[in-house]
């Protein structure tokens, strides 16, 4: 984060504007990353339908950015900044907590804003989402993991959500066939979440350093649940989007357990939390006894270290 006055969105970026003259031919978000929109009960419908469902999956991106950056992320960020992090760390490590603070405010600004500007030119309402449900599974995982400690059960998570890497920050920018607007947005978001991870990074293997062993040993069980937590897709807005789309309930909550659940779910969540784990096996959590079975038992590795 040294160079973050020289190089933040929120220090050096321009307001992402959509200019609807300019994108004609372009979609709003790539079909191929819409689980849903290749499912036997949406292939059939109205193209129309479909172009709605994909407007709105990018609602859910950035509604989702705009909530859980400000109600989860800077939660932690703010223990970190102002010293209550319970970690002891260097005066350049808490002012690296507030640059992150900033950025993820101006990310939930941009993301709500690009949301308001595509609702207006498309006429596909932006939902009332409030992603309430999502932030409160958090909060149980939380407590049912490290019930002794919730300030570390937060700090925790926020490490996932910033060390993951999703399949919407890492192609869209280089996307040619999605709107001009949205991938210079995905990219900014991007930029600053690369930074990010490597804050993070380093700040969990200073967090493991400064823990005793049975706090080791608690967080070493503890993290394959909250990990999981945190990549549980939150399937209310998806079955709210079908059920806009003219599915009925019973067809929509097919959709969502054929695309989301089992074996389809599993494999996206390992594939978004690779970089977590190669965190974890870095700074030591896998040399915990039994941590590794815990892992594996969670679905997230194959019952070695990855």
């Amino acid at each position: 984060m040294d160079r973050w006055h020289d190089l933040a969105g929120v220090r050096t970026g321009v307001r992402r504007v959509f200019h609807e003259e300019a994108e004609a031919g372009r979609v709003f978000f790539p079909e191929r990353l819409v689980p849903y929109l290749s499912h036997e009960a949406v292939r059939e419908l109205p193209d129309e339908r479909r172009r709605e469902l994909t407007v709105r999956h990018l609602y859910q991106f950035l509604l989702s950015t705009s909530h859980l950056e400000t109600r989860v992320v800077n939660r932690g960020a703010e223990l970190i900044a102002n010293g209550r992090s319970g970690i002891e760390l260097p005066p350049a490590s808490r002012l690296a907590a507030f640059k992150v603070y900033c950025d993820e405010g101006y990310h939930a600004l941009y993301s709500l804003d690009l949301a308001d500007q595509i609702g207006a030119v498309t006429r596909v309402a932006v939902p009332g989402w409030d992603y309430g449900g999502f932030v409160g599974q958090l909060a149980d995982a939380a407590a049912l993991t490290l019930p002794d400690h919730p300030r570390l059960a937060v700090l925790l998570q926020v490490v996932v959500f910033e060390t993951l890497i999703t399949a919407v920050l890492h192609e869209i920018p280089n996307d040619d066939t999605v709107v001009g607007a949205v991938r210079e947005t995905v990219r900014d978001h991007a930029l600053d979440e690369g930074r990010h991870h490597r804050y993070f990074t380093g700040f969990f293997h200073e967090l493991w350093r400064q823990l005793d062993e049975p706090t080791r040993a608690r967080v070493g069980f503890a993290l394959p649940a909250l990990i999981r937590g945190c990549l549980l897709w939150d399937v209310e807005p998806v079955r709210s989007s079908l059920r806009l789309a003219g599915l009925d309930d019973s067809t929509a909550t097919a959709v969502v357990r054929d695309c989301y659940g089992g074996d389809a779910g599993d494999e996206r969540i390992r594939a978004i939390c690779r970089a977590s784990l190669r965190m974890c096996e870095s700074a030591g959590v896998f040399a915990v006894p039994g941590a590794v079975e815990q892992f594996a038992a969670h679905g997230l590795i194959d019952g070695s270290a990855p």
